[in-house]
């Protein structure tokens, strides 16, 4: 039966560890014990709180794939990774082409005749690899000390020359193209998108609801912010096929536009638990048992950069806390509203019927029965019977007055 019911639970910021018992050990634990750790381990989140996705690709084959798109193969790499290839290209380049400057130099004679004013080397002041290196440098970062030169007879230098300052060109457009394509990507700009730490679930225009709450850090806001929830659980069909991991949406306000946020001050993002809900028959009981998991995607862009951002986090059954509501966070100053974030992640209890939605609309419309029924019996007893006697009073004075009639007709005709 549903109840409305306040429980004062007082939680602890003092977190109990179970020591690691030894396989022998275990053994000795009861049965209930052990089965209820057992599920503790099982649960696994498919999205972490700092919005990460908890998947990793095994036995991918076709690794070719990601040379074909190397670009965004670069730009998805770790910084450490990311700058030791910067690193590497420019120095593969300068040192190839460095080679090919002292091949050149060598298969000319030109460090034979070193010193020799008589003689026009290829490239001037060119004695060995070191200056050959130096002189690649010099060639594809257009320095130009001005000390070493090529020179007009040497017509293969000339087209390595060519050959280099265009090879150098790309490859300053690439490389210098994903630096700054990975640094101005808006992956930093979420960590100031915040998500409290529950979700709540009571009551709200007399309907029970799921909420949670999201705010931003900065002063310059996300243009035209977004969100959107899915319920990650496992299901299995009628047919009987299992779906791991099964994602159904959660209607955060997309029919009535709330989906879409003004985000200035902290906003609480309210799903209305009815009958197209997934949570429509979880109880509060029900729900400690659940094994679910609820990913939130919030979406918008920069308003310095324009570039589109997107933050997520999750909340697990155990973060979903059942009679709470949370803690108002905005509060009229002195000509400005202020926003205190230190209760952001803030909730309270209060009443909450701890049944599902489902029952509760239920017994809601049970308790309005008596008085329909009520009143429709006082119709039937009262006004149904007499309109039914009058109205089948005068459909027999009919039937009567036509025989009459029918009669005198027939008299007057013999």
């Amino acid at each position: 039966m549903c109840q409305i019911q306040m429980e004062q639970d007082v939680e602890s910021t003092v977190t109990v560890r179970q020591p690691k018992l030894p396989k022998q050990s275990w053994d000795d634990v009861p049965k209930p014990l052990q089965d209820k750790e057992r599920v503790k381990q099982k649960i696994q989140r498919y999205v972490r709180k700092d919005g990460k996705c908890n998947v990793h690709h095994g036995n991918v084959r076709e690794t070719y794939r990601y040379l074909t798109d190397i670009f965004t193969t670069l730009v998805d790499l770790k910084w450490r990774f990311n700058l030791f290839i910067f690193v590497l290209v420019y120095t593969v380049t300068w040192l190839f082409f460095g080679f090919m400057w002292w091949l050149i130099a060598y298969i000319r004679g030109d460090l034979e005749h070193i010193g020799d004013n008589q003689w026009t080397p290829c490239v001037n002041n060119l004695n060995g690899f070191v200056s050959a290196f130096l002189f690649s440098i010099e060639t594809e970062t257009t320095i130009g000390y001005g000390h070493r030169v090529i020179t007009d007879k040497c017509p293969e230098g000339i087209l390595l020359l060519l050959v280099q300052s265009v090879l150098g060109s790309i490859v300053n457009a690439f490389m210098v193209g994903c630096m700054f394509v990975k640094i101005s990507q808006p992956k930093k700009r979420a960590e100031t998108l915040v998500f409290s730490t529950n979700a709540v679930i009571s009551m709200r225009d007399g309907r029970l609801c799921l909420m949670f709450r999201v705010g931003d850090l900065r002063n310059s806001h996300i243009v035209e912010a977004s969100i959107r929830a899915k319920l990650i659980k496992s299901k299995q069909t009628k047919e009987g096929e299992f779906i791991p991991l099964n994602q159904t949406d959660m209607n955060v306000g997309y029919d009535t536009g709330d989906d879409r946020l003004f985000l200035v001050s902290p906003l609480i993002i309210c799903h209305e638990i009815n009958q197209h809900s997934p949570f429509w028959e979880i109880s509060k009981e029900h729900l400690a048992h659940e094994e679910l998991e609820i990913v939130v995607i919030l979406e918008g862009m920069v308003e310095a950069t324009g570039m589109t951002c997107q933050a997520r986090s999750s909340y697990v059954a155990s973060e979903i806390k059942w009679g709470y509501r949370f803690t108002p966070v905005l509060t009229l100053e002195d000509g400005f509203y202020e926003v205190d974030y230190n209760s952001f992640h803030d909730i309270y209890e209060t009443n909450t019927p701890s049944c599902s939605a489902r029952e509760l609309t239920e017994m809601t419309a049970r308790s309005r029965l008596p008085l329909t029924w009520s009143v429709s019996s006082r119709l039937s007893t009262q006004g149904l019977p007499d309109s039914q006697e009058k109205s089948s009073s005068e459909a027999e004075e009919q039937v009567e007055r036509n025989g009459d009639v029918a009669n005198m007709e027939s008299e007057s005709k013999v």
